[in-house]
C-alpha cells in the first residue's frame, strides 16, 4: 500500500461529503465517488495499453491484467464509500 491509496480514500470521502450535504443523499455521494474512481482507473488502463481511440470500450476493464496498485486505487475508495454511506444512513 502506498500514499496514493490513502489520498484516493480522502478524496472519495470529500466527494461523499460534498454530494451528501448538498443533495442530502449520502448514497448518491457514494455512487458519484465510486463512478469517479472506476472511470479514472479505466482511463488510466486504456492509456497504458495503447491509444484509447483505437481500443474497444471493454478493453480497459480487463481487471485480471491490472496491476495491484491500480486495483487498490479503485477498490479501497469504493469500499470506504460504501461503509461510510451505510454508517451515515444507519445512524442518521
Amino acid at each position: 500500500m502506498n500514499i496514493t491509496h490513502l489520498e484516493h480514500v480522502v478524496y472519495a470521502l470529500m466527494m461523499l461529503a460534498a454530494i451528501g450535504l448538498l443533495a442530502r443523499n449520502w448514497w448518491a455521494g457514494a455512487a458519484f465517488g465510486a463512478a469517479f474512481f472506476i472511470g479514472r482507473e479505466h482511463a488510466q488502463r486504456e492509456f497504458e495499453i495503447g491509444n484509447p481511440s483505437t481500443l474497444e470500450p471493454w478493453e480497459g476493464f480487463d481487471l485480471w491484467n491490472w496491476s495491484l496498485d491500480a486495483l487498490l486505487d479503485m477498490i479501497l475508495p469504493i469500499a470506504v464509500l460504501l461503509v461510510a454511506a451505510w454508517l451515515i444512513d444507519r445512524f442518521r
